[in-house]
């Protein structure tokens, strides 16, 4: 059952015609290229997800700001009434 739902995104091929595509796809690229395309292939996933966690992590980091100190907010009452006497 876990095979068939990890195939669903081909849409009903069955046994015979994967093993078909495997072998052009073998004649196609040879076999000292496929491990090279596959790593390839690995790499730009890799890459992709993470890019996709940095603009996550970034979207939700709260209160960062590109000014730094000089644009924080005072934690205190105290803290706000020395800003504003300086």
């Amino acid at each position: 059952m876990e095979i068939t739902n990890t195939l669903a995104f081909i849409g009903g091929l069955g046994g015979t015609e994967v093993i078909l595509i495997l072998v052009v796809i073998l004649l196609l690229f040879g076999a000292k290229r496929i491990p090279e395309l596959a790593k390839g292939l690995g790499r730009g996933i890799r890459e992709f997800k993470d890019a996709t966690n940095e603009i996550k992590s970034e979207i939700e980091k709260p209160g960062k700001d590109v000014k730094g100190e000089a644009g924080r907010l005072p934690a205190s009452k105290d803290e706000a009434q020395k800003e504003a006497t300086v």
